[in-house]
């Protein structure tokens, strides 16, 4: 039983082919596809809204340098978002629950934040690795401690991703559970498992938006330290 609730996080095959593959390429098919047309449909407008509100908000505090990374912060918000909330469907997959995948996406961009600081601006790159007025005893130290926080942000993008998605889907699979055993023998326990369940997938639902949000919103607090 413990190692089944664990199952879910396994890549399935099918016929020989990685489905994760297919989960990976759905959210680019299920996006409406913008028309050249004066007047959109509601989904489209409401897309256009959301794109429009999020990229605003995103890169208000960055200099205009920056704004140049605009689609990629974009495209992987939408990219994001819609793994994390197709994998709460039934009988499906979620790709965002593999460390791998997180740490494919949070390892590139983090490094190209940072070749972008020492290439355009090497000195305040650098001279983030100590505070200044640091006493002089505390100068290697300090020096050490920083770069280790430096080579540390990649693997926290990546980890506080992977848990918090697998610890939701854990949760809802062990109350899902305890709901279907307590069905039959104490009725009024399981409805309100059930209730609790219903309000977890609530809540799953937002930290499937808030994670995705987190990531990207870290990735360009990363970006305006080198910009």
């Amino acid at each position: 039983m413990t190692l089944s609730f664990f199952d879910q996080f396994m890549s399935p095959i099918f016929l020989g082919i990685p489905l994760i593959a297919i989960a990976l390429i759905l959210p680019c098919i299920i996006f409406p596809t913008p028309t050249s047309r004066w007047l959109n449909n509601r989904l489209l407008a409401l897309q256009s809204w959301f794109i429009t509100q999020f990229t605003s908000q995103l890169f208000l505090p960055l200099n205009p340098g920056a704004h140049k990374w605009a689609v990629m912060f974009t495209s992987l918000m939408l990219f994001l978002i819609s793994l994390n909330m197709l994998g709460l469907l039934p009988y499906t997959f979620t790709p965002t629950t593999q460390l791998s995948l997180n740490m494919g996406l949070a390892v590139p961009l983090w490094l190209a934040t940072v070749i972008i600081g020492m290439r355009n601006q090497p000195t305040i790159a650098l001279g983030h690795l100590l505070p200044e007025g640091t006493p002089t005893p505390l100068i290697p130290v300090l020096i050490v401690i920083e770069t280790i926080s430096l080579f540390i942000r990649p693997l926290a993008l990546g980890v506080r991703l992977t848990a918090n998605l697998t610890a939701g889907h854990l949760l809802i699979q062990l109350i899902a559970t305890a709901a279907f055993v307590l069905l039959p023998l104490m009725p009024t326990v399981a409805f309100l498992t059930v209730t609790l369940l219903f309000l977890l997938t609530l809540l799953e639902i937002a930290v499937a938006m808030i994670q995705a949000y987190v990531f990207v919103l870290l990735l360009s607090l990363y970006l305006q330290e080198n910009v």
